[in-house]
């Protein structure tokens, strides 16, 4: 009877032991409610867009807004930020994108009758694009939308959007006007 008892502790000590597998660490997901682009160009006013969503996925559709029209055939540099701002002060979530650099990338796609073309001009360490600061050229008068979208865990590299896989973090759609 001492033998069966002192086997049953033993095989509950056994049992309870602590598994010396250690779990992976769990990679939150970005909480992004707001996107700021600034576009800017030598002589002319910078263009400000702005897309932001304080509910999420609540029924609330996002409050879009641009500050002006592109002028034609210039040339822009772009300047993205990301932001949380259901964090007080809002946290800014593009300085964990551009760590996370080789996870992430942004795409930019146009519709409609827009003459945009988009390039990103930062990248990650493998030399593939991230795409928070890019350059934009505006072509001729024109008009139609400029949607930026972040992908998470994309394939790498890709030749855009159609084939990058992974998922969409965050995307924004703007109407753009070219004069």
């Amino acid at each position: 009877m001492k033998f069966l008892s002192l086997l049953g502790i033993s095989l509950l000590f056994i049992a309870c032991s602590k598994d010396d597998d250690t779990p992976d660490p769990v990679n939150e997901e970005e909480v992004i409610t707001t996107l700021k682009v600034t576009l800017t160009a030598e002589g002319v006013s910078n263009v400000m867009l702005e897309s932001r969503d304080l509910d999420g996925d609540g029924p609330n559709e996002p409050v879009i807004t641009v500050s002006g029209s592109l002028v034609a055939n210039t040339n822009y540099t772009g300047a993205i930020i990301l932001l949380n701002e259901t964090e007080d002060p809002a946290e800014d979530i593009t300085v964990e994108v551009e760590e996370e650099a080789d996870e992430h990338q942004f795409f930019y796609t146009t519709g409609g009758a827009l003459e945009i073309t988009a390039m990103a001009t930062n990248n990650d360490a493998n030399g593939n694009p991230l795409g928070t600061a890019f350059s934009l050229v505006a072509g001729t008068a024109s008009s139609g939308t400029l949607t930026f979208t972040l992908r998470h865990e994309p394939r790498k590299p890709n030749t855009g959007l159609s084939d990058a896989g992974g998922e969409t973090d965050f995307t924004a759609t703007f109407p753009i006007t070219i004069e």
